[in-house]
């Protein structure tokens, strides 16, 4: 696939990307954001996308603390429908989740509430209402979360990179399907445009010489990127903000499903003058170019020191030896051989699911929005090891929230870096083990991040208490 096949209106393309939205500072006492209807230039200049958006900005404003600052923020709900807001990845208190009838009454139209907690830990994050969020989210309510370290990687400078994907029409306005059965039963809502900070993107400015920390946020609804830095070699420093030992990515690919995020080094050795693509290349026979990084005339001359490791943030270590064990069976969608499973403690046939348009399950359990009865209940500060298994024929990136976890296998094989995440990528017919310590007492959230199969029932309850 071509770049104008996938992306709408190749003229007028944005020359050069830098964050587009206003930085927002916790020096501030609180700060402010409104999500409502608005419109930004996703495409070309001068031809408006309708859309949400935090602050009439796409992404919403980058919002920066320091590790261990307490982060307060009023959310003020400005469109016609109930809100909330989920800040992906943060270890917080159950009651500033975000998540609807589940920790907080939603936000109403014309309301306002007060989000305050601490950032225990350094990295990338981001914030995304959890109200209906395979649409809220897909018309652009999202927005970076940068929690930075005390001590700072010695780089040139940083980028961040909040990679979105639209459903655009010819005339660059929203597609309004919505919760379509097709995206629910399949991949989720695959769009047409894909944009990096709000903006379809031609070049990124670099100099030859320097070295970046680009952070990037997977913030589309269903879309799997895997991204070739062609004739560079990022270096992996952090998932999910955390820091992991820096190792080139598998395949040479950076792989980044919804929610994740993924922290790179890059050293810019190319030449002056120079224009190198960055192409996704997830999809088989869909590859595209992204962008280009358009080197300058210059070279930058700075010495560097220091390591490319980060300091860990401090998470307790489970135990796997005493560890209490679940397995979680991930089932549904086409294709599947599910013929039933159970919604409010009946069980439906596959004909009542389709009527409540529920296609997914786990273990065994289509959740609707207003339901949720623990499917594991955990004593507060238990190790727990959870064995998640795809059946299904489609990829799974299964976010729990609340806490970060160890992947320790996959398939059987143990995970060669162990890494901590918030988001595992499952694909199809795949196993995973992960490990966690249940140290932040609630009810908290475990689901599928591609939206549409939330929607669809593939969410669940942990308890920890």
């Amino acid at each position: 696939m071509n770049r104008r096949q996938l992306v709408l209106g190749a003229g007028g393309l944005l020359s050069s990307l830098y964050f587009s939205g206003k930085a927002l500072s916790a020096s501030e006492q609180v700060v402010k954001l409104f999500a409502s209807e608005s419109k930004v230039d996703l495409v070309r200049l001068g031809t408006p996308t309708n859309l949400w958006a935090f602050n009439n900005a796409v992404p919403g404003p980058e919002i920066r603390v320091r590790r261990g600052d307490q982060l307060r923020v009023r959310v003020k709900n400005e469109l016609r429908e109930e809100t909330t807001v989920h800040w992906h990845g943060i270890r917080l208190p159950n009651g500033m989740d975000g998540v609807p009838y589940l920790t907080q009454q939603p936000i109403k139209s014309g309301e306002e509430f007060e989000y305050s907690f601490v950032c225990p830990d350094a990295g990338t994050y981001w914030y995304h209402p959890h109200q209906r969020s395979f649409e809220q989210v897909g018309r652009g309510l999202y927005g970076p979360l940068i929690v930075e370290d005390k001590e700072p990687l010695a780089v040139d400078r940083e980028i961040t990179w909040v990679l979105g994907d639209w459903r655009l029409q010819s005339d660059a306005s929203i597609s309004n399907d919505f919760g379509h059965l097709h995206d629910i039963t399949h991949a989720g809502r695959i769009g047409n445009t894909v944009t990096v900070n709000g903006h379809v993107v031609e070049n990124v400015a670099v100099e030859a010489g320097e070295r970046i920390r680009l952070r990037m946020i997977n913030a589309a609804t269903a879309r799997i990127f895997g991204l070739d830095f062609e004739n560079h070699s990022p270096l992996i420093i952090a998932y999910d903000g955390h820091s992991v030992e820096p190792h080139s990515p598998e395949n040479k690919l950076v792989v980044l499903a919804p929610g994740t995020r993924i922290d790179v080094l890059l050293d810019f050795n190319g030449e002056a003058d120079g224009k190198y693509r960055v192409v996704d290349r997830y999809y088989r026979g869909r590859d595209y170019r992204l962008l280009n990084f358009a080197y300058g005339t210059k070279r930058s001359e700075k010495a560097r020191s220091g390591s490319p490791q980060l300091s860990p943030n401090q998470l307790p270590e489970p135990d796997i030896a005493s560890a209490v064990r679940h397995e979680i069976v991930l089932d549904g969608g086409m294709m599947s051989g599910m013929q039933s499973a159970i919604v409010d403690d009946e069980e439906l046939d596959l004909r009542a699911l389709i009527r409540k348009r529920l296609f997914w399950a786990i273990n065994g359990v289509a959740a609707t929005s207003h339901v949720h009865k623990p499917m594991a209940t955990l004593k507060l500060g238990q190790s727990c090891v959870l064995k998640v298994v795809n059946r299904s024929g489609w990829p799974h990136p299964m976010h729990l929230h609340g806490h970060a976890f160890r992947l320790l296998s996959r398939n059987g094989q143990p995970a060669k870096y162990r890494e901590w995440l918030d988001t595992v990528l499952i694909t199809a017919r795949e196993e995973v083990e992960i490990a966690f310590v249940a140290d932040n007492p609630g009810d908290w959230m475990f689901h599928c991040h591609i939206l549409e199969h939330d929607v669809g029932g593939m969410k669940g309850v942990i308890r920890v208490a």
